[in-house]
């Protein structure tokens, strides 16, 4: 699987875990940057390119990290076909694909250290979406609420 990894000056430091993570997992990183440590390097950049690939079908997923995962996280939902959720645990990295059709992992590098990101990657990558109709009912609710957003413009 193609995995698109972005993040900004906050998630730089998190760079090389997160690219060996996805390579040991068995797939492998588009890299979107951040290239250097610059404190102009904002997240609602990167989530735009790194959601857009997702949209593109450049990537099957992707791992966004800035310095708490939530503004990456936030700014990634706002691209439609993007699911995106801050996760600092193994059960909700893999639980958020299986049941919720997560398709980005929003990392915050500020909060999690090398070897919780390492496993988060691995529990992300390695999970399917379940086709359990409870399941599959739910995602269809959230595909229904983002349609109904973009007929009415993004305006209740």
């Amino acid at each position: 699987m193609r995995v698109a990894v972005a993040m900004d000056h906050g998630g730089f430091p998190a760079r090389e875990v997160v690219l060996q993570a996805v390579r040991e997992a068995g797939h492998e990183p588009v890299f979107l940057g951040a290239f250097a440590d610059e404190p102009t390097d904002d997240y609602p950049d990167y989530a735009k390119k790194l959601g857009e690939a997702v949209q593109k079908g450049q990537a099957e997923r992707g791992i966004l990290v800035c310095g708490s995962g939530v503004g990456a996280c936030i700014a990634a939902n706002k691209i439609q076909g993007i699911y995106a959720s801050v996760a600092h645990d193994d059960y909700s990295a893999a639980q958020g694909v299986q049941h919720d059709q997560m398709n980005v992992l929003c990392l915050g590098a500020r909060v999690v250290g090398p070897e919780v990101i390492r496993t988060l990657v691995s529990s992300f990558l390695a999970a399917v979406p379940s086709s359990e109709p409870r399941h599959l009912r739910r995602v269809g609710k959230i595909h229904q609420i983002e349609a109904e957003d973009l007929l009415n413009g993004g305006k209740k």
